[in-house]
């Protein structure tokens, strides 16, 4: 069953969380952060990505800005810009997006049930990315933001999360600049605090990472890592555990992960359109974007006109948690045989859109000269999410997209107090 624990948690006062909040540091380059936390000084950009405070030609991964982080994280605890609590506590913080709030509960999840697989994944990490994120825990000793984790939804745990917001108003209420909402609750009551660890312990066999599978390794390696540095390990220290969001699975909604590739491998639009026919239905459907209907149905944007495509039986196995996958369609169907993308990962033809910035943004590309096709995909389900998880599968690349993105900086895991 799965370990989370309330733990002191280090945020900003009521008056600096909006300026200290920020969104998450792998969805923004350099150049964007700078601008993101340009006027405000209390940006907790300065310390996930202090490269903003460097000379514009430093290495966003040179040893200094490590320092910087440091430094800066320093700072922004001796002005108080960060306060420290003084007891663990679980917190409730939910997003509003289109009307609509989801409520996760922030808690130190257990480095053993990362490595023992009561947290389960469906992502594979990249070492470069873990350790980057692993060398800035280690500078900081902190989990400076929180990782997206969902579990299956249990009824005692939503009627506590209710009561408590409820019961008073958040501590932290606003709408950031992407229109999204943020609301922030912090669980003071002991009895609430020691019954919500006890529901996970009897009532959630597993939690699933989300969102942030490189953040969620880089925290539970630099647990595994402290531990077998201490000759004296107990298994209570703080380095034991990380900080993630949990959210009852019926509460997510997956958008949709696109496609745009550069060229069509030679082929001409006509020739192009022709090959698809083997393995699909296809039909016209005019100048305004089409969204796909469900699944195994694509949407294909091509020389200023959008198409229906339809999976013909037969290019699919829905008895295969991954043969299942529109992105797995899509991939062995047109990417691979007939425009020759092999890798996904590392193809430079290829870039993906998250379904946030809607279907429009892909006619763009095209219609710039950018790129020369676009197709968008269904949306995968949670319960794919957790089939593939369960199964010990992974997902394709660039399969799910979550939104809202949680917000860096409401609260930060100290390792050590």
């Amino acid at each position: 069953m799965a370990i989370v624990k309330p733990f002191r948690g280090i945020r900003p006062p009521k008056e600096h969380a909006e300026e200290v909040a920020c969104l998450p540091y792998d969805v923004m380059n350099t150049e964007e952060a700078r601008e993101m936390a340009r006027g405000m000084d209390r940006s907790l950009l300065h310390i996930t990505r202090a490269e903003i405070d460097m000379p514009g030609e430093t290495d966003a991964h040179a040893p200094e800005v490590y320092d910087k982080s440091r430094e800066n994280f320093n700072k922004f605890m001796e002005k108080g810009w960060l306060q420290q609590e003084d007891k663990p506590k679980f917190y409730i913080y939910a997003q509003t997006m289109d009307n609509k709030t989801q409520y996760g509960i922030v808690g130190a999840a257990a480095v053993d049930d990362y490595l023992n697989g009561v947290i389960k994944k469906h992502e594979l990490t990249r070492p470069d990315k873990e350790e980057d994120r692993m060398k800035i825990i280690r500078v900081n000793n902190a989990d400076l933001e929180p990782v997206f984790f969902t579990y299956p939804a249990v009824d005692e745990i939503d009627q506590l999360v209710a009561g408590v917001v409820s019961s008073k108003d958040p501590e932290y209420d606003f709408v950031a600049d992407d229109g999204f909402g943020h609301h922030f609750w912090v669980v003071d009551d002991d009895a609430t605090n020691e019954k919500i660890e006890r529901l996970f312990a009897e009532k959630v066999p597993y939690t699933y990472v989300a969102d942030g599978h490189h953040r969620t390794a880089a925290a539970a390696l630099v647990g595994k890592e402290k531990r077998e540095n201490n000759p004296d390990h107990t298994g209570d220290e703080a380095y034991n555990f990380f900080m993630a969001v949990h959210f009852p699975d019926n509460q997510l909604q997956i958008l949709d992960y696109n496609r745009v590739i550069k060229d069509l491998n030679g082929h001409s639009p006509e020739g192009f359109v022709s090959k698809l026919k083997d393995g699909f239905v296809i039909e016209e459907k005019g100048s305004e974007p089409y969204r796909p209907e469900k699944l195994h149905n694509f949407s294909m944007y091509l020389e200023g006109t959008w198409y229906s495509l339809t999976a013909k039986e037969g290019t699919y196995d829905d008895n295969d948690p991954i043969g299942v996958l529109d992105v797995t369609i899509l991939t062995n169907q047109v990417l691979q045989p007939i425009l020759d993308i092999q890798d996904l990962r590392r193809s430079k033809r290829i870039e993906f859109v998250g379904g946030i910035r809607g279907l429009k943004e892909l006619q763009r590309r095209v219609d710039s000269g950018e790129m020369k096709v676009a197709f968008a995909l269904h949306p995968v389900s949670l319960q794919q999410l957790i089939d593939i998880a369960d199964t010990g599968n992974i997902m394709p690349p660039k399969t799910t997209w979550f939104e809202p993105k949680l917000r860096s900086g409401l609260v930060i895991y100290k390792f050590e107090d």
